[in-house]
C-alpha cells in the first residue's frame, strides 16, 4: 500500500467526498491508502476545518476527523527540516512526508514542488496520486 501524508487542502475539498480530493478522501476510509500523520498534521486538519464550516456542523466535521484519523499511522518528527518552505506553515508537511518516507499529496505546487525536489520527497497533486493509487489495489 502507498503510504501518503495528505495535505490539509486536500483533506478540506475531500470531506464533501467529491472529485480528486473526495476519491482520496474515500481511499483513506477504506484503507487503500496508508496516511501518515505527526502530532501537528491533526491539529492542523482540525483548525483548518472548524474555520471553514459554520459552528452548526462543527461536531459533524470533528467526527469525520476523527473517523478518518484511526485509520492513520503516527509517524515522529526525528528530523526537523526548518525552514524548508517558502510559506512556514508547510514546513510540518514537508517535515511528516520526510520522516515517513512517503508521497507527500497536496494542491499547493507553488510551495512544495520545490522543497520536495531538494529533500527528495515524492510531491503529487492530487491528479497525480489517484492513478498512483489504483495501481496498488
Amino acid at each position: 500500500m502507498l503510504r501518503a501524508v495528505i495535505d490539509t487542502n486536500v483533506v478540506i475539498q475531500g470531506l464533501s467526498l467529491r472529485g480528486e480530493c473526495g476519491r482520496i478522501m474515500e481511499a483513506w476510509r477504506d484503507r487503500v491508502v496508508v496516511p501518515c500523520v505527526s502530532t501537528a498534521l491533526p491539529l492542523e486538519y482540525e483548525a483548518v476545518l472548524l474555520r471553514r464550516f459554520p459552528p452548526s456542523r462543527h461536531a459533524t466535521v470533528v467526527a469525520a476527523l476523527q473517523a478518518l484519523l484511526v485509520r492513520s499511522e503516527y509517524v515522529p518528527v526525528v528530523v526537523s527540516l526548518r525552514p524548508a518552505s517558502p510559506d512556514p506553515d508547510d514546513d510540518f508537511v514537508l517535515e511528516c512526508a520526510f520522516n515517513a518516507h512517503a508521497i507527500l499529496v497536496s494542491a499547493n505546487a507553488k510551495d512544495l514542488e520545490a522543497p520536495c525536489a531538494a529533500l527528495h520527497i515524492d510531491y503529487c497533486s492530487p491528479t497525480v496520486f489517484l492513478p498512483r493509487l489504483h495501481t496498488q489495489e
